[in-house]
């Protein structure tokens, strides 16, 4: 492909231009390959050498580290209370004696029953007292799954303390070495709020994610090697297992023979979930910058009724307004009857009845809910553009379309660009405006019918709900269907974040 110098560049037409823009992206996806695959070498490259020092350092600080850091190397702790610093290391052989009395009591028995996710399930025994037979629950799946994958966070925990203890001993000898004092339990306290108050402030918050994002994400991928359904419930009914990459292979592979499947029912809710979250995010993006203008415009009266009114569409619960909306428009709601009664149509129109009726008007509805977001955001942008960037282009002829295209909008893509991203990757997920105006329907025949129920306005989101509810709960294939999500995304956010022209051109608009 031809390149063109920045003069030659500027000389074509905008059609060309356009074109010379495609054929680029496409001539840089080889390189951009490489590219990658390069840096994931160089990441494991990385990773290789990073190991291989820590395990150096420790070899190392064994070697010439005095008799009470190589004490530390089982008694945590031991070298901190050796050279008087009481406190730290009472911490830290706190934390290894917690450690220990854990692995003992239950933490092994949670690690050795991991890989098979229990034994005994529930059975029949008689009992000799009732003389009838019983229902005996035996072990239990999901918290054995659960409390494996804690008990596998606690072992990582403990090493990495474990590592910052040997670390605090070598640093410890080398500061007294040097003639220095090393801190007191007082001193360690008062760094705490003062020159390490970042660390006291993060503390809680880090600890939150690890509990509560963390391992949750972690214990959702596991649960997809797994066959963990409604009637593998774990303990009630029966035991699950592992059954390695099958999920996936079901998810991913096409039927044989033009047979429907999995994948051709993902591809299917995937490619609606992409069109619904562009449409989504950008009508609502354009016409809310486009109300905000006008009702910005020089000359428009009672400019704080139209923004109060507007507003009121998000005081009101989404519960509410999204179920009202559903039922208006039904085929026996309130706006068929009004046209059939002013003879406007001759039979109820299907607005959620068939495919591309139902498809428009969420998209419709969504627009009506999202506005006054939008138009929230871009009047405090807009009213931050100097206006003699204005003045000076109606100085030079431009008219409003001109102005809009070389001013305001490059201003607001720049400064809300971010925001749309991160709106994009949410409507992907918007589960309320689709399972309360439609439940996700009307229901797609094609569809597998191992897929469970799939609407034709199913996101991927309300199609994993589905997945984990009734009698047949398929909480497997719905961990599945979240991790793909979580590919989408990432993939999706990671190429447009790099296209923003806020993160490449920082230093414009300042």
């Amino acid at each position: 492909m031809k390149k063109y110098s920045d003069l030659e560049y500027l000389k074509l037409s905008k059609w060309k231009r356009f074109l010379y823009k495609i054929a680029s992206f496409f001539a840089s996806i080889p390189a951009g390959i490489v590219n990658g695959l390069r840096k994931i070498g160089l990441f494991f490259k990385n990773l290789g050498l990073s190991i291989a020092n820590f395990f150096k350092d420790l070899v190392m600080t064994f070697v010439h580290g005095t008799w009470p850091t190589k004490v530390s190397y089982v008694i945590m702790g031991f070298g901190n209370v050796a050279r008087g610093q009481i406190l730290r290391g009472l911490l830290f052989f706190v934390f290894e004696v917690v450690f220990i009395i854990y692995m003992v009591t239950t933490g092994s028995y949670w690690l050795s029953m991991l890989p098979s996710l229990g034994v005994t399930g529930p059975h029949e025994e008689y009992n000799a007292i009732l003389d009838t037979y019983i229902t005996v629950y035996g072990d239990n799946s999901f918290k054995i799954l659960l409390y494996g994958v804690l008990t596998i966070f606690f072992i990582i925990a403990f090493v990495y303390t474990w590592y910052t203890n040997i670390k605090q001993n070598r640093i410890s000898e080398q500061i007294l070495k040097s003639g220095k004092r090393l801190k007191s339990g007082k001193d360690d306290l008062r760094s705490l709020v003062d020159d390490q108050f970042h660390r006291t402030l993060l503390a809680l918050p880090m600890t939150g994610i690890v509990i509560f994002t963390v391992m949750p994400i972690v214990f959702m991928i596991l649960v997809a090697f797994t066959n963990y359904d409604g009637t593998h419930d774990g303990y009630k009914n029966n035991l699950f297992s592992w059954v390695g990459l099958d999920n996936f292979n079901t998810m991913l592979s096409m039927g044989e023979g033009g047979s429907r499947s999995y994948a051709a029912t993902f591809g299917e809710v995937l490619t609606w979930t992409l069109i619904w979250a562009f449409f989504a995010t950008f009508t609502n993006y354009f016409l809310g910058m486009l109300v905000a203008m006008m009702i910005n415009k020089k000359g428009i009266h009672f400019k704080k009724g139209f923004r109060t009114i507007l507003v009121m569409t998000i005081a009101i619960p989404q519960f509410i307004s999204l179920l009202y909306v559903s039922k208006m428009f039904s085929r026996n709601g309130i706006v068929n009857g009004m046209l059939l009664d002013i003879q406007w149509i001759s039979e109820a129109l299907p607005f959620w009845e068939e495919a591309t009726w139902a498809r428009v008007m969420v998209i419709l509805v969504n627009i009506w809910i999202g506005i006054p977001y939008l138009m929230l955001i871009a009047t405090g942008i807009l009213m931050n553009i100097p206006q003699d960037l204005y003045e000076s282009a109606k100085i030079d002829g431009a008219n409003a379309w001109k102005q809009y295209t070389k001013i305001t909008l490059p201003y607001m893509l720049f400064i809300t660009g971010p925001y749309l991203l991160t709106s994009f990757t949410g409507n992907m997920n918007n589960f309320n405006v689709i399972y309360l105006l439609t439940t996700g329907g009307p229901t797609n025949p094609s569809a597998w019918s191992g897929a469970t129920a799939v609407g034709y306005t199913d996101l991927l989101v309300t199609w994993l709900f589905k997945m984990t509810t009734g009698a047949e709960s398929s909480y497997y294939m719905a961990s599945v269907v979240g991790i793909l999500i979580f590919v989408v995304v990432a993939v999706i956010s990671l190429i447009v974040y790099g296209l923003l022209p806020s993160v490449k051109n920082e230093e414009d608009f300042q």
